[in-house]
């Protein structure tokens, strides 16, 4: 099949434009660079673009014959949407609209989206399953349900064939070595946690130890990214495949808090690491943790990469190989 990754030099986007070479897939990624890397991207055409191009991206799907997308291009952090909600109903709604109206010109009838377990707030039960309420606490969470809405629309309208996958958090690296986690600014735990071992920080900062948990810092379902790559295959085939419109976690059913991280990565790394506590971030829910029994039922999804130790291992060794992330030539900051 003929697949546009857009984000496709991200963490997660440059895992799965390898998986889908890896399946025989040919594979167009899309990035601009604005987080992403390209040094990330390997054996797939790389295209430097923004949705924001609605015209370029339209030619593009045409050019190329795309049959499917996997969206991954948006802006991902929590606290940076406290602060600058503008920017991420910019980037993750209305360029994701730009999005589903090229496909909509090209004909192209596919879509796997990239969508995240903050569309769900402060959850009222754990783990949390697909039909619990969407009440997000910070815009992040707010705008990718909000594009989740319009691909409802669009299907029914007109007959885009999309499946929406909500991560809990991504973590880990490329079991082979190839590709990790470079982040800039770097905002999630395992890597920071990773930094800290090597030196790079002088600390490994803990937002908040009064959350109503059992040591009082969040509790968090981390899934590794292979595992969240191989899912995205798994869902394309299922539309291929006929599968109507769909929405699936994808998490691990296990919490851990961030004290629990950071005393798995102090063993899996041999030594203790300096420790920062501070305020909560703005708009960070206790505990999110996956209930993905409809994705393991429906499209046979398994994780190969469980447990928290491998996950963290993978993320070391990477880590270590490469220091300093991407080569610098290629970052653009």
């Amino acid at each position: 099949m003929r697949i546009l990754v857009t984000g496709g030099a991200g963490y997660i986007g440059s895992h799965t434009v390898k998986e889908l070479v890896a399946a025989g897939h040919y594979v167009v990624a899309l990035d601009n660079l604005s987080r992403g890397r390209r040094a990330a991207v390997r054996q797939a055409k790389f295209v430097r673009a923004d949705l924001a191009d609605q015209k370029l991206i339209t030619e593009l799907l045409r050019a190329e014959k795309i049959e499917a997308v996997m969206h991954f291009a948006a802006s991902s952090l929590v606290g940076e949407s406290m602060q600058h909600p503008a920017a991420y109903y910019q980037n993750n709604v209305v360029n994701g609209l730009h999005l589903l109206e090229s496909m909509r010109q090209a004909k192209t009838p596919y879509l796997v989206f990239s969508s995240t377990a903050a569309v769900y707030g402060e959850p009222t039960e754990t783990p949390i399953p697909e039909e619990h309420p969407t009440i997000p606490t910070n815009p992040y969470g707010a705008t990718k349900l909000a594009l989740e809405g319009a691909l409802a629309w669009y299907s029914r309208a007109y007959g885009l064939k999309y499946i929406s996958l909500r991560y809990f958090n991504a973590a880990g690296a490329d079991p082979e070595g190839d590709l990790g986690e470079d982040h800039d600014p770097e905002t999630h735990l395992i890597p920071l946690v990773l930094k800290a071992a090597l030196g790079q920080l002088p600390a490994v900062k803990i937002f908040g130890r009064d959350y109503p948990t059992p040591d009082g810092t969040c509790i968090r379902d981390y899934i590794h990214v292979t595992d969240l790559a191989r899912a995205h295959l798994l869902a394309l085939k299922a539309l291929a495949d006929g599968k109507e419109p769909a929405v699936y976690n994808l998490g691990n059913g296990n919490g851990y808090s961030v004290l629990e991280v950071v005393q798995t990565a102090e063993k899996v790394v041999g030594r203790t690491l300096p420790k920062i506590f501070t305020g909560r971030r703005p708009g960070d829910p206790a505990v999110l943790v996956a209930s993905a029994a409809k994705i393991k039922r429906d499209l046979k999804w398994e994780p190969l990469y469980s447990d928290l130790p491998t996950i963290i291992e993978t993320a070391w060794r990477w880590h270590k190989k490469h220091p300093q992330g991407y080569p610098k030539e290629r970052k653009i900051t």
